[in-house]
Parts: C-alpha cells; structure tokens; sequence
C-alpha cells in the first residue's frame, strides 16, 4: 500500500493535521505510531478505517495527550501486520506558521517537518520565553538587532513596552565582569535595540571575552535571551559567519553559540 504525506502541520492546539495521499483505504485497526529517534520509545493512536475507496484522506491527531518527551520522533503506519515509515512530500517549513505559533505562551513546542530522506517527522522542544533574531548588524558604530518576542503570549498588536537591550560580559577566565544597557523599542511581539560598539569596547578595553544581549520588558518576569530557533537553521555556529567590525583597532563579532544563542565577541 502507498501512502504518501502531502500535508503535515502542527496546529495552534498542538494537534498534528495530516493529509494522505492513499492507494487504498485505511483498514480497521490502522495505527499510527511515534517513534523517539534516541531511546526507541513509542507512543501508538488508533486510526480506524476510512471505508471508501478516497485518494486522500486527512487525520488530526491531538498530541499533548501523547505525553512525548523532547527529541525527535519518526512516524510510522501500521496497517495489516505492516509497519512502514510514513513518506512525506510536504517540507514542513513555513516561518509564518512558526511565528504565529510562538506567539503563545508554552513548555514544549512541536514541529512536523520532512526528514533528509523524505520521511515524516516531529521535532519537540523544551521552550521558554526568548527574543527571537530576525537581522543583526554592525552599522554606524552601533550593534543593531531586530526580530520577536517568542512564547512570552503577549499580543501580537500595536502596544508599546518598556524595554531595554542589556549586554552582560563575562571575561576568558579572568573574573572581568561588565555590563551596558539601552533602551530599546517594543511593539507588541516586535522589537528592535541598538547599542554603541564604542561604549562595548571601552567598558573592557583589551581584554576579550563575550557578551551576552537579553532583552529586558516590563511585564515579564526574566530577561529574554537572544536567539534564532524558529526557523529551519540547526546549527548556526557553523553555518552562520558574520564579518568582524575593528573599533579602535579591536575586531567584534556576532556569532551563535552551540544551541544558537547570540554572542558578541570583542577581540581576540
């Protein structure tokens, strides 16, 4: 039997919605089964039969009741004794889709995406509040970034919020601590901070090390880290490589660190 995905999403409720294209009709006793890429864990929902000779057929599958752990799960039919890996055409990105899906405030964050090998899959995240990076640079003298409020479940609308951008430095080893702040614009889950390379390099000069930005807005109760997750990007400290700014001679540079936070780094 051929059953291919052609659409794959996970809904605003956490329910996983699928469209199949079928050769032929589900059977009684179809399963769809979850399978955690790690530790080989399970987790099966019955199906039914669909009756009908249809070429296509669509599931909705609520999976907060699956209780799945972070990770990656691959997803599997079974159907008359036969287990076989779900096939999908479907790439699972949409960044509209994600953003209106960060916009709520939550624990886990589930994505249905296509595999390298054109496989069905769910990639399940713990989350936290965080500021999401859409653009960073270097322009005027002044490190800029602009990007949204993620899972914080504020209004995407036109309020205003208090904010500031705060860079925390923390030297290679040496115990030298600073830090800088500026006022930065939020508007509803939109923000937008800027800061002086100037002030960055004078408040440790020739000493290296990294800062931290984290974005402070009243009304929520921690400051936000710096990031850039919502999008299909793994592994940015690889991928990504800005070109470095010299401010009095000393190079600085945005990168990402291994979970793809946001870093600054001065000299070195």
């Amino acid at each position: 039997m051929r059953v291919v995905v052609t659409d794959a999403e996970v809904t605003l409720a956490d329910v996983l919605s699928l469209r199949l294209a079928v050769d032929d009709p589900l059977t009684e006793g179809a399963e769809l089964t979850l399978r955690h890429r790690a530790t080989s864990e399970e987790r099966r929902v019955a199906l039914g039969g669909s009756g009908t000779q249809v070429r296509d057929t669509t599931l909705a599958i609520s999976l907060t009741p699956l209780e799945l752990g972070p990770g990656r799960w691959d997803a599997y039919l079974t159907q008359d004794g036969r287990r076989t890996r779900l096939r999908s055409v479907d790439p699972g990105f949409s960044l509209d889709r994600l953003d209106a899906y960060a916009l709520s405030r939550r624990a886990l964050a589930y994505r249905a995406y296509r595999t390298r090998n054109g496989f069905l899959a769910l990639k399940i995240d713990e989350v936290e509040p965080a500021a999401e990076v859409r653009a960073v640079w270097f322009r005027e003298g002044r490190f800029e970034v602009t990007g949204l409020l993620a899972f914080t479940g504020l209004d995407d609308d036109e309020s205003r919020h208090e904010a500031r951008l705060a860079l925390r430095r923390s030297g290679n080893g040496n115990g030298s601590h600073a830090e800088l702040t500026a006022a930065a614009t939020v508007q509803g889950v939109r923000f937008h901070a800027a800061l002086s390379l100037c002030d960055v390099v004078g408040a440790a000069p020739e000493q290296p090390g990294t800062w931290e930005p984290t974005l402070e807005v009243d009304g929520l109760a921690e400051p936000l880290r710096l990031g850039s997750r919502l999008d299909d990007v793994d592994g940015k400290r690889r991928r990504l490589h800005y070109p470095a700014a010299r401010i009095d001679g000393v190079p600085i540079r945005p990168r990402y660190t291994a979970d793809d936070a946001l870093m600054i780094e001065v000299g070195g």
